[in-house]
């Protein structure tokens, strides 16, 4: 005869750790409903932009722009990229924003390179330098600038004007000159996050100072330049005040001097605006979209150490 028994209770370690479930407290509530309302009040504008551009202007002007539609349709995104010439405009902004930001990160690199991993006298004077070139309100050097771009000579083949004025050159190098300090602060603070035996072991190996930072020091910057990559390109991008000043020629102004095309000499269609708002701001999200993982992990990195 065969007896059934059962198998004995396991015994449960008395070291072994009590998991226990957080409740919601009343401040981890509080967190969230702020951040909800401050992500609420930072996407209403572009959620209303959006509406908007799907409406005729005779039904927002009629019910006003809080109504519930009565029709929508993408015909003012055609009409708002087709009116405004937008695809030229597009091309005068990568021109000026994508060497911008070459340019930058380039230079950028090479200084925090010298200041943060080199042994060299004066690194955190010159860090501070370019730190401080931040805190100068563009606007104050404006007509200096106009002065000094008008005296500055060019070959034809660069500027049709002979001179830097009413040229790219201009706007890329003040694009430069501007965001170099931020780009010099941020990759200088991240090098030196880097562990310092990495580069002691290049050295012993007969590593150079060019191989210590173009084969070691800038793939392990790859997180930080992203982020820099993705700030910078939006900083270029939506910039409308050097291209203003320096351009005199209609022709080469950037895409958001595209938007005034949309703007009637009496009459303003704000729906068909906000259409154009829209695939003016389409790029940079592009570009946030392709490079968010770096762009996050380039602003987290290093934060717990």
């Amino acid at each position: 005869m065969t007896v059934d028994t059962a198998p004995p209770p396991t015994a449960v370690p008395a070291s072994a750790p009590v998991v226990r479930r957080r409740g919601l407290r009343p401040g981890r509530i509080g967190v969230h409903v702020f951040l909800m309302g401050v992500s609420i009040a930072f996407l209403a504008p572009l959620l209303l932009a959006v509406y908007a551009s799907l409406r005729p202007y005779d039904e927002t002007s009629k019910y006003g722009y809080f109504s519930l539609p009565r029709h929508l349709s993408f015909q003012y995104y055609k009409e708002a990229f087709s009116d405004s010439g937008m695809t030229k405009y597009f091309v005068n902004t990568l021109i000026i924003a994508v060497p911008g930001v070459i340019i930058t990160l380039f230079l950028a690199a090479f200084v925090a390179f010298a200041v943060s991993r080199l042994k060299m006298r004066g690194g955190i004077v010159l860090l501070m330098l370019f730190t401080a070139g931040n805190l100068l309100p563009q606007q104050v050097i404006v007509t200096p600038l106009y002065v000094v771009f008008n005296r500055i000579p060019l070959p034809y083949w660069m500027s049709d004007s002979m001179t830097m004025f009413d040229s790219y050159w201009a706007v890329i190098l003040v694009q430069v000159g501007f965001q170099l300090g931020f780009c010099v602060f941020v990759l200088a603070n991240f090098m030196r996050t880097l562990p310092q035996e990495i580069l002691e072991a290049a050295i012993v190996d007969g590593a150079g100072v060019w191989t210590q930072f173009w084969r070691i020091t800038l793939p392990l910057c790859r997180p930080a330049i992203a982020a820099l990559c993705t700030l910078e390109f939006t900083w270029m991008y939506n910039d409308f005040l050097w291209a203003l000043v320096f351009m005199s020629d209609g022709d080469k102004l950037p895409i958001t001097s595209a938007l005034n095309n949309l703007r009637g000499e009496f009459f303003t269609d704000y729906n068909l605006l906000a259409a154009g708002s829209v695939i003016v701001a389409l790029p940079t999200l592009v570009v946030f979209l392709l490079l968010q993982r770096h762009f996050i992990a380039g602003l987290t990195l290093g934060s717990s150490k």
